[in-house]
């Protein structure tokens, strides 16, 4: 029983490594996204239908970092739940 928890937990660690290696390309990402809009010049661009282009790129900015807090948030979910999981496993293999 002990090895399957132990196999079990390997497993969780790798996906959870996984996980935050997924998270961290997110973060250099919008980190990125948000260096090259802050050196664009102060005024708006405007494209040939008139539309301002500066504020898509500010909302492409946002999107990606509002996508990676609910990111950052399953994996804090997820991590809850797979020990919830392995404590619930250490307290049965307790009581036994």
């Amino acid at each position: 029983m002990e090895s399957r928890i132990d196999d079990m937990l390997a497993h969780l660690s790798h996906s959870q490594q996984q996980l935050a290696r997924i998270l961290e390309a997110q973060r250099h990402s919008a980190v990125r996204m948000a260096q090259i809009i802050h050196a664009l010049p102060e005024y708006e661009f405007r494209v040939a239908d008139g539309a301002r282009s500066s504020g898509g790129q500010a909302e492409q900015i946002n999107r990606s970092i509002v996508a990676y807090l609910n990111a950052m948030a399953d994996l804090q979910q997820t991590a809850a739940d797979n020990l919830e999981i392995v404590l619930k496993e250490l307290r049965e293999q307790e009581e036994e």
